[in-house]
């Protein structure tokens, strides 16, 4: 996404719909919290480090979740849309490599590139975007236009009502964390006859990526992108920005740019596969 597009496509760029996949970082986990506490006082390996970690978070919480503070990118995947919510393109990042400093990069000199379009995400702003940010933190990545936190505050693009800069439609779910969507991503997508999660879950991640299984990874994150595309069109609906007459027509593009292109992505196959068409119940009313 960062190298240097082409003109017309740039201008067209309205909306970048996104996902990441990460995975914690057994170096700095050994480094930062398990330094001269393995065996002789050695300190444990990056992958014991990661192994221990989990099972103390699963003891303390019931979870062996890994926090983001951690993490590094393996997989981010971008929809480009126009401003009238067609699809571009689907691109995933640093591709075939999956090099966690380069899809950082990537991303941010993209969405620079792109005159910064509105990002996308279904609750990206509580571990996506932190990741992508501590992620150029990390990696010595400079982003003024995102942390422009000299503006005035309804300008700054990290802004949580900043909805022109960053759309999280779990935000929009929730009224901005006002209620518990339970069922996540899975759920708003199966609401309007999507596949939802398939054969990879986020839990698996980890453990994928350990296995050497980065390209897996990937096309997972394809679908999850795909997922977040269409609740975006139905919450499109919902704020009368199309009607579901145009939904339905975007959702048909879709569907035939996946299958132009499931002979070169697993996950794509996987979609359609598992593809259902929406019910209109008011269309025999």
């Amino acid at each position: 996404m960062s190298q240097s597009p082409d003109t017309k496509v740039a201008n067209e760029v309205k909306y970048l719909v996104f996902d990441v996949e990460s995975v914690a970082d057994g170096n700095i986990i050994a480094s930062s919290k398990y330094a001269g506490s393995g065996h002789a006082g050695k300190g444990l390996s990056p992958e014991e480090s990661v192994l221990r970690f989990r099972q103390e978070l699963l003891a303390d919480t019931g979870r062996d979740f890994i926090p983001y503070t951690y993490h590094i990118p393996v997989a981010v995947v971008v929809a480009k849309l126009r401003a009238d919510l067609s699809l571009i393109d689907i691109v995933s990042l640093d591709h075939p490599m999956h090099r966690p400093a380069v899809i950082a990069k990537h991303f941010w000199v993209g969405w620079e590139m792109y005159d910064h379009p509105t990002l996308v995400s279904f609750n990206g702003r509580s571990f996506d975007i932190p990741l992508l940010e501590l992620s150029a933190f990390r990696y010595g990545i400079s982003v003024p236009a995102w942390f422009n936190m000299l503006d005035r505050t309804y300008e700054q693009k990290r802004n949580r009502y900043n909805l022109t800069s960053h759309l999280d439609l779990h935000e929009i779910l929730t009224n901005f964390g006002s209620s518990w969507f339970r069922g996540g991503l899975n759920l708003a997508a199966q609401l309007v006859a999507r596949p939802g999660k398939m054969d990879v879950q986020g839990d698996m991640v980890q453990d994928l990526y350990a296995q050497g299984k980065v390209a897996e990874i990937n096309e997972y994150c394809r679908c999850d992108v795909l997922d977040t595309y269409f609740v975006f069109l139905r919450l499109s609906v919902l704020m009368g920005k199309i009607d579901l007459e145009r939904e339905r027509q975007l959702v048909d593009q879709a569907k035939q740019m996946l299958e132009a292109n499931a002979a070169n992505h697993p996950a794509y196959r996987l979609y359609l596969d598992a593809w259902q068409d929406w019910h209109n119940p008011w269309a025999e009313a």
